[in-house]
């Protein structure tokens, strides 16, 4: 069985936070260079696919986050792809990213502790006494949450595996991929913490048998993005948007 965790490319939310309040998370798309990221990708995986013995399956099934920025990872992947590679598709909501509550629009601390300061200090007072894996963010959910529901998908994984090709990719987010790879892998809460997220379009492979075991490794690294780079790459993918300048 091979799981490929490919985590969605560059976003206009990487590049700016305002993009989170300007189009809600949910809804911020891949920049120019996160689609190129994505493709190159994505033919990294085409290439791990046409090299495998003539016995093994080739198809590859797709799940993916319902947020645009995987989805439209998902789009590039596709393209990446000889169409005979292609099998199944299909969106999960299960896969999306972790939901910061009243802090999904503002990842500045400061500003988190300005605009919500009873509800900052409640989280601050969370992460010390029970650590960062379980401690909820107001209105939103802990990583611990995300582990959960991550783990429901997995059964989905499994059970497809018993009847299907083998080869899975999912197109997820950090949190998301980070939390599939724990309990695939069945690592612990410290391995977690002291983890790091996958770059954007980095991809993860899990490989093995239910007889052998399975192992992770790093199939591919993206390149970032040049700073300074004043091509367009900066702008969005596939949209007609423009960033709303953050008000002082």
């Amino acid at each position: 069985m091979r799981i490929f965790l490919f985590r969605h490319g560059e976003s206009l939310g990487n590049v700016s936070e305002q993009a989170y309040r300007q189009f809600g998370d949910h809804n911020v798309p891949l920049t120019q260079w996160g689609y190129r990221q994505a493709l190159e990708a994505g033919r990294v995986i085409a290439s791990y696919l046409k090299s495998l013995p003539d016995d093994e399956s080739q198809t590859l099934d797709v799940w993916y986050s319902p947020f645009l920025r995987t989805r439209q990872t998902k789009d590039a992947l596709l393209a990446s792809l000889p169409a005979g590679f292609i099998g199944n598709v299909r969106e999960d909501y299960l896969l999306r990213e972790q939901d910061f509550g009243l802090f999904s629009e503002i990842y500045d601390h400061a500003e988190q502790r300005q605009k919500f300061p009873d509800e900052f200090e409640k989280w601050a007072r969370l992460r010390n006494s029970s650590g960062k894996f379980y401690a909820r963010p107001p209105d939103g959910e802990s990583r611990a949450d995300v582990a959960q529901r991550v783990r429901l998908f997995l059964q989905t994984v499994m059970h497809d595996a018993r009847n299907g090709t083998g080869n899975v990719a999912i197109v997820g987010h950090g949190v998301t991929n980070r939390a599939f790879e724990m309990s695939f892998l069945q690592r612990s809460v410290d391995w977690f913490e002291r983890s790091h997220n996958p770059g954007n379009a980095d991809v993860i492979l899990i490989e093995g048998s239910h007889a052998m075991g399975y192992a992770s490794k790093l199939l591919h690294q993206a390149a970032d993005r040049q700073e300074g780079q004043k091509d367009g790459l900066r702008d969005a993918y596939d949209a007609v948007v423009t960033m709303t300048p953050a008000r002082e």
